[in-house]
C-alpha cells in the first residue's frame, strides 16, 4: 500500500476528465448525478462511493473495483496516519 496514496477524486479529475477535456458539469450529466457530488468528490471533500464507481465502469472509465480499490487504499493510509487505540489481540482471549 502507497505511503499518501491520492486521492481517487483526484485521479479521476486529473487522468480521466481533465486529458478528455470534459468540464465538471458535462461529467455530472452524463454521468446521471448532481453537480456539486462530483464536485465534492474530485476536489478530495467526498469519497468514491460504490454507486460513483459502477456509474464510471459503464460511462467506460475503468472498473468499478478499479474505483474502489483506489478509495479503500487511500482511506487506509489516511487511517494509519491517524493515532489509533492500543489493540490486544482477539485470539489470546479464550
Amino acid at each position: 500500500m502507497m505511503k499518501n496514496p491520492p486521492h481517487p477524486g483526484e485521479l479521476l479529475r486529473e487522468d480521466v476528465l481533465a486529458p478528455l477535456g470534459i468540464e465538471v458539469t458535462d461529467a455530472a450529466q452524463r454521468l446521471g448525478m448532481s453537480r456539486t457530488t462530483l464536485s465534492r468528490v474530485i476536489n478530495g471533500r467526498a469519497g468514491i462511493s460504490p454507486d460513483l464507481a459502477l456509474r464510471l465502469e459503464r460511462a467506460g472509465v475503468s472498473t468499478a473495483r478499479f474505483w474502489m480499490t483506489l478509495q479503500t487504499n487511500y482511506e487506509l493510509a489516511q487511517a494509519a496516519q491517524r493515532k489509533q487505540p492500543k489493540v490486544q489481540s482477539l485470539q489470546d482471549a479464550a
